[in-house]
């Protein structure tokens, strides 16, 4: 699964996170985030903490 980068980003400036608070609250290994980030794909279950860090639906996050 890939995220889209802007949509991510939007979820983040309205949860008024950065990318550390998001790493601590998701509680996943910084290159795991990082591949997540940067649009590489990741574990259906890595897109679904990143969502629940940031109290949004995965499908808010997913590239279209």
């Amino acid at each position: 699964m890939k995220i889209n980068r802007k949509k991510l980003e939007l979820s983040m400036a309205r949860a008024c996170v950065n990318t550390d608070d998001l790493q601590k609250t998701s509680k996943l290994p910084r290159p795991t985030l990082n591949n997540a980030i940067s649009g590489r794909s990741v574990r259906p279950a890595t897109v679904g903490k990143i969502a629940k860090a940031l109290d949004v639906d995965v499908t808010e996050l997913l590239e279209d």
